[in-house]
C-alpha cells in the first residue's frame, strides 16, 4: 500500500461522535511516550499529522483521520501516565473501552510497546482485557533503531515467553521504528489484507 493522503478529521470523547462507519477503521493505542505520534507520522508519510510532545499523556481525545479516502485511523489516548489526575484516567479509561468495545466498524487496535524495556504488567493487562473482550490487536514493537540486532531478538523472545505463560496462541506482531522506518511495510500489508475482508463484509 502506498500513501497518497491522510489528513486530519474530528477529535471527541465519544465514540458516537466519530465519522461515519461506512470505512474500515484502525486504532493506535499504547502507553504514554511510547512514540505513538512519531510512527503514524512515519506510516503517513507526513511529519506532522499527528502531534508529537516531549509530555506523556498530551493526546486526551479519539483523533481521527482519513488515509487514502478509503479507511480511518484512530489516535487513542496513551494508558498509564501516573501524573495525569486520577478523574482523567478514569476518564480516559472509560472513553477507550467505550470506543474498543462499540465502533462498529473498528477491524482491529495496534497496540504499541517500547521494544527497550521487560514485558510492563499495563500492557499485558490490556492485551488480557482485549482477548476477554474479543477484541483483535496487532502488537506494534516501536524503537527498535534503538537496539542492536541480537538485543532486539532477546526482547521479543522475552515477550514471546511471557506471552506463552497465559496464552496458548501469540498475537501477531510488527517490530518498527519511526526512525529507520522499519516495519512500515508490513503494516501498511496487514491494513491492505484486512480491508479486503472489511469489503466482503459489505458484499
Amino acid at each position: 500500500m502506498q500513501i497518497s493522503s491522510a489528513t486530519f478529521l474530528i477529535s471527541n470523547t465519544d465514540y458516537k461522535k466519530g465519522p461515519k462507519t461506512n470505512m474500515p477503521e484502525y486504532a493506535f493505542i499504547g502507553r504514554s511516550n511510547v512514540g505513538k505520534s512519531s510512527l503514524i507520522n512515519m506510516i503517513t508519510d507526513m511529519k506532522g499529522l499527528a502531534k508529537t510532545s516531549q509530555t506523556p499523556g498530551k493526546t486526551q481525545t479519539v483523533n481521527h483521520f482519513l488515509v487514502n479516502e478509503q479507511w480511518y485511523l484512530a489516535d487513542l489516548p496513551g494508558y498509564g501516565y501516573a501524573k495525569v489526575r486520577k478523574t482523567i484516567r478514569e476518564t480516559f479509561s472509560k472513553m477507550i473501552t467505550d470506543y474498543l468495545k462499540n465502533r462498529r466498524n473498528l477491524m482491529l487496535t495496534f497496540q504499541l510497546i517500547d521494544i527497550r524495556l521487560e514485558p510492563q504488567k499495563i500492557d499485558l493487562d490490556f492485551m488480557g482485557w482485549m482477548a476477554e473482550n474479543g477484541l483483535p490487536f496487532v502488537i506494534l514493537f516501536t524503537k527498535a533503531d534503538k537496539l542492536g540486532k541480537n538485543k532486539l531478538i532477546c526482547q521479543v523472545d522475552n515477550y514471546k515467553t511471557k506471552l506463552l505463560e497465559f496464552w496458548e496462541e501469540l498475537p501477531p506482531f510488527i517490530i518498527t521504528s519511526a526512525v529507520s522506518h522499519a516495519g512500515k511495510e508490513d503494516l501498511l500489508a496487514y491494513v491492505d489484507e484486512t480491508n479486503l475482508l472489511f469489503q466482503k463484509e459489505l458484499m
